[in-house]
C-alpha cells in the first residue's frame, strides 16, 4: 500500500450521540479510545467481515490507529480510525465501524461520530483547535456538511473547522 494513499471516506454517520447506543435496547454505553495494539489485529481481517485492510495500514509510520472500546469492555473493539498529524491539523485517512454495527442488524450506532469526534478532541488537544481534515466520497459531501458541520472546501476535500469541532468535542467528550 502506498503511504500516500488517499482515501475518500465512505461511512455514514448513523446518529450523534453522546457515547454510543445498543440498538437492541436503546441503553447508552460510555466509550473510550486507545492505540491500537498488534494483538488487536489478530482479528481484525477480511476473513471476520472487516472491509480495510489495518494490518497494511498500521505499518505505515505516518499514521496511528485508534480503536473505540465500550469503557471497561476494552477487547471487543467497536470502529477503527486511521489518523495521521499534519502538524497543524489532523489528517483522517480511515475510519471503519466494526462489521457488528454495519446495515439494518447493527449492534451499536453512534461509532463513526464518536471517531470523527475523537480526531477533532486530539486537534484539540495538540493545539491545533480541532481542525480535521479528510476526503469523501462524493455522494457523501453534503451528507457530512449536515450531521457533522464540515465543510466542502473543493473537490474531496472536506475540513472540520474549530466551531464545529468543539461542538463534536463537547458531545462526546463533556469533561
Amino acid at each position: 500500500m502506498d503511504a500516500k494513499a488517499k482515501y475518500h471516506l465512505g461511512i455514514e454517520i448513523d446518529r450523534l450521540t453522546n457515547s454510543i447506543l445498543n440498538c437492541i435496547s436503546g441503553d447508552s454505553f460510555p466509550t473510550d479510545v486507545h492505540v491500537l495494539s498488534k494483538s488487536d489485529l489478530k482479528h481484525i481481517n477480511k476473513k471476520n467481515a472487516w472491509l480495510f485492510n489495518w494490518a497494511a495500514e498500521n505499518k505505515l509510520s505516518d499514521r496511528q490507529i485508534y480503536k473505540l472500546t465500550i469503557r471497561n469492555n476494552p477487547e471487543i473493539i467497536q470502529g477503527l480510525a486511521s489518523i495521521s498529524d499534519f502538524n497543524d491539523h489532523y489528517y483522517l485517512h480511515l475510519i471503519e465501524s466494526a462489521p457488528f454495527n454495519l446495515g439494518r442488524n447493527k449492534l451499536y450506532e453512534g461509532v463513526p461520530g464518536n471517531l470523527f469526534a475523537f480526531a477533532c478532541k486530539i486537534s484539540w488537544d495538540k493545539g491545533y483547535q480541532g481542525f480535521i481534515s479528510f476526503r469523501s466520497k462524493t455522494k457523501l459531501i453534503q451528507h457530512y456538511e449536515m450531521t457533522l458541520g464540515a465543510t466542502h472546501v473543493g473537490e474531496h476535500n472536506m475540513v472540520i473547522f474549530p466551531h464545529e469541532a468543539l461542538k463534536l468535542i463537547k458531545k462526546y467528550f463533556p469533561t
